[in-house]
């Protein structure tokens, strides 16, 4: 018996891809590309107005360039980062600068120290004056945060009356004068909320050091601080609690951490 016939599905019992009398245009050419939609020009109008109602000058040099387009994006780059009241950093900015600094600390060992801040009873201020007189209030102490800590630190609103300074390369030795000048920078600070009419507000501060050469998360480190803060408004308000020491204790999180960077032959 010879060896099976091979049979091909289509006309003729053929393959159409193995029929040769077909000319290779029917078989081989791809479908046809359809055109590239124009281009479409860029909507930058809304992107040009925020830049007005915030302040910024609006990018100089050749609208539609690229170092004109540079600008604009630079521009709004910065916009998105800080809060509008108080034109500190924001929360995202904040968050940002905080996962590099404590990477910073883990790898170099140098010690920087968070600050949280939390304005006494700025319901009652809201209460008693309006709104207004609280946003005044905001101000105030933004300016008056900025005018205590030094060029390189980074201050930022991170919720309603809440700030947080971020210190680095501040030794432990400095770290309760550098937050008691803050404290009593914003007791002095007369604010005017009314014509004629000024009060003055007190704030509670709450500090931690981020721990040297361990690995460990700006949520622990956020969370070290605001125990601090705790304390301090726990124990009467307008007032300053840090942890006793920059070599702060190593919590379970951070010693895992810590022992999964270690390779087997480190353990040798």
């Amino acid at each position: 018996m010879g060896p099976p016939r091979l049979s091909f599905p289509g006309a003729g019992g053929r393959d159409p891809l193995l029929d040769c009398s077909r000319p290779d245009s029917a078989i081989l050419d791809p479908a046809p590309i359809p055109p590239l939609p124009p281009s479409t020009p860029l909507q930058l109008e809304r992107a040009l107005q925020l830049l007005g109602l915030s302040g910024p000058q609006p990018p100089a040099g050749e609208p539609g360039s690229a170092p004109w387009l540079q600008q604009l994006i630079d521009a709004l780059v910065d916009l998105s980062s800080r809060d509008a009241l108080t034109g500190l950093a924001n929360r995202r900015a904040f968050e940002l600068a905080l996962a590099r600094e404590i990477d910073r600390v883990a790898r170099s060992g140098e010690p920087a120290l968070l600050l949280e801040l939390d304005i006494d009873h700025f319901k009652r201020v809201n209460d008693t004056w309006g709104h207004n007189a609280g946003d005044q209030v905001l101000k105030a102490v933004a300016s008056a945060l900025i005018d205590s800590v030094r060029p390189m630190d980074l201050v930022a609103r991170v919720g309603g009356e809440e700030f947080a300074i971020i210190l680095p390369n501040c030794a432990s030795a400095f770290g309760e004068t550098v937050a008691e000048r803050v404290r009593r920078r914003v007791e002095r600070m007369p604010v005017q909320v009314a014509p004629g009419q000024q009060i003055t507000v007190t704030a509670s501060i709450g500090g931690a050091f981020a721990p040297q050469w361990v690995r460990s998360t700006p949520a622990l480190w956020v969370e070290r601080a605001d125990q601090q803060l705790y304390r301090a408004k726990a124990q009467g308000r307008n007032l300053v609690r840090l942890e006793p020491t920059a070599m702060s204790v190593v919590s379970n999180e951070e010693r895992r951490a810590l022992f999964e960077t270690f390779l087997p032959q480190d353990l040798e």
